[in-house]
């Protein structure tokens, strides 16, 4: 089964015809190129029309993005993406469209924030029945309320590939010589995009100045979580992510990496807490051209964030130029339509945009006090 990041409407990204349209990270000075074909069908008719109403729709959008939110109740904390707001014993969660990267702001992307939110919320509700999460309710397109939990200060990075590009990424790790990762050993003569022998945990400590690879024994010697906790938080995390890669399998693509959060609620029970299986947290790969792309020794083909990423470090040091270049327009509009993608493929559902209205103040607040 191919997948196309070129076809928009439910379904229409698992045409085996479109496959050949992936924009992938080949091209990394320029944004992916857009290619048309004439349909074969009238329901390819149909998908390129509605191809072309999401289109406009994301234009319309380009200068009301989601970036920032003030709701009337509730102590904000403004994370990279998330806008958090503590009530009662509730934490309210807005997605928001920004962008991060390199632990910075990289663009902000019309309708980002909402797929995020609403393919999280479609794994959180159907993974809740062998791993218990936080989530209580959705009452807007970008709000999800959570409950209140004490957060364990890691991340658990998950990884079926030897790949990445950041400076602390494992494959990054391993071409300079590195055989021990996170607790993991590692053997010798494995190549860039590798599939691992198994699945591994590669946890990192949550730093302000960014993410720090920590091991297992590391996590426990130093008192942020107790050997019994990480146990049964690491197995959860294994099994959300076979069940990721079973379902994006079974759906033509190949869930690479993610990165899970877990946290303790009031009555000492685990519990996921953040985001699950989204185009932010996770690495997604086309599954029918991996093989044949790697043998030549080419970047799979992906459809998250990945080549947002190379644009960036294609065109200045994103970890130290003080400022950076504006992403042009053409790879804004090309992400939003990834992650449109990415959801309809997942879920198997048609993606419904938010209205400007629904972004105000007024909206927001009024959705989230709903819940109370």
């Amino acid at each position: 089964m191919a997948v196309s990041t070129r076809v928009c409407g439910k379904g229409a990204g698992r045409s085996r015809a479109a496959s050949a349209m992936v924009a992938s990270s080949r091209s990394r000075t320029t944004a992916p190129r857009r290619v048309r074909v004439a349909a074969a069908s009238a329901q390819d008719e149909s998908s390129f029309v509605k191809c072309e109403e999401m289109e406009r729709s994301i234009r319309n959008m380009l200068g009301s993005c989601l970036s920032d939110t003030t709701l009337r109740d509730g102590v904000k904390r403004a994370g990279k993406v998330r806008d958090l707001y503590e009530l009662d014993d509730k934490v309210v969660s807005v997605t928001t469209d920004r962008q991060s990267g390199f632990d910075r702001h990289l663009a902000s992307i019309p309708f980002k924030g909402q797929v995020v939110n609403q393919t999280s919320v479609w794994w959180l509700r159907k993974t809740s029945g062998f791993v218990e999460n936080a989530l209580l309710s959705a009452p807007h397109p970008n709000v999800a309320i959570m409950k209140k939990c004490r957060v364990f200060p890691v991340e658990f990075v998950v990884r079926g590939y030897l790949t990445g590009s950041t400076g602390t990424s494992i494959w990054t790790n391993y071409s300079k010589g590195v055989r021990s990762y996170c607790g993991n050993d590692l053997p010798d003569g494995l190549v860039k995009n590798d599939k691992l022998e198994k699945n591994i945990v590669t946890p990192t400590t949550k730093a302000d100045e960014g993410d720090v690879p920590i091991t297992p024994s590391e996590i426990v010697d130093q008192g942020l979580m107790t050997q019994q906790e990480w146990d049964e938080v690491s197995t959860k995390a294994l099994a959300l992510f076979n069940y990721g890669q079973e379902v994006a399998r079974k759906n033509g693509l190949l869930l690479v990496d993610t990165k899970y959060e877990f946290g303790v609620d009031e009555d000492g029970k685990i519990l996921l807490i953040d985001e699950i299986h989204t185009p932010d947290s996770s690495r997604y790969w086309i599954a029918d051209t991996y093989k044949a792309r790697h043998a030549q020794g080419r970047e799979p083909e992906n459809i998250d964030k990945e080549f947002l990423r190379l644009w960036f470090k294609d065109h200045c040091d994103p970890y130290n130029d003080p400022e950076l270049p504006e992403a042009p327009e053409s790879l804004v509009v090309e992400l939003s339509r990834r992650y449109i993608t990415l959801f309809e493929t997942i879920t198997g559902e048609t993606f419904i945009p938010a209205t400007k209205e629904m972004y105000g103040r007024d909206a927001l607040s009024d959705a989230v006090e709903s819940e109370f």
